[in-house]
């Protein structure tokens, strides 16, 4: 008989500032918001945190649209990479489950609790304090979670980008299942 896998982690909490219509700064809004699994990943559930369509620099500051329920429609970036905009999202990893390699048009900035991040050549770099960061330049990469016992959690903001250029010929974005 195999051992269940542990509860996954706690809701993440949001927090969106504003200001009202005297102008000082208040909270807008202080929600949870509970993961959901991802259905192309094995042992993963995701979040939305917050996602800008309009362009860069953003008009967020003077909408009270909920940037976490918008969605982005871009196949091609596996829905993760808005053209104009930007996508705060977070990763959950179960115990010992890796997420396929994958690769993007985008520059992602990944804030990281503890994980292995695999890239194509086969090299594995074991981030082990939170608040480790990798920066990724759309190069084909995967995670894993070398905990046995308990998921883990990173955050990302990515930000769309043109495709990585190597010998002159454009990498196109993947997902290996």
């Amino acid at each position: 008989m195999s051992n269940p896998l542990p509860a996954v982690l706690p809701d993440l909490r949001r927090i969106i500032t504003s200001h009202n219509e005297k102008g000082v700064a208040v909270v807008q809004n202080d929600t949870l918001l509970p993961s959901e699994r991802m259905e192309t990943v094995a042992g993963a559930r995701s979040a939305s945190i917050w996602v800008t369509t309009d362009s860069i620099p953003t008009n967020d500051n003077n909408t009270t649209d909920d940037g976490g329920k918008r969605v982005i429609d871009n196949i091609p970036n596996l829905n993760l990479v808005h053209a104009n905009g930007t996508n705060l999202r977070s990763t959950e990893l179960a115990p010992g489950a890796i997420t396929p390699m994958h690769r993007t048009s985008s520059l992602d900035y990944n804030i990281l609790r503890e994980l292995i991040l695999i890239t194509e050549d086969g090299v594995e770099k074991h981030l082990k304090n939170p608040g480790d960061t990798v920066v990724q330049k759309g190069a084909l990469h995967a995670w894993r979670n070398p905990s046995s016992r308990k998921w883990t959690r990173w955050v990302t903001v990515l930000i769309a980008a043109e495709p990585a250029i190597v010998n002159g010929e454009p990498l196109s974005p993947q997902f290996h299942f």
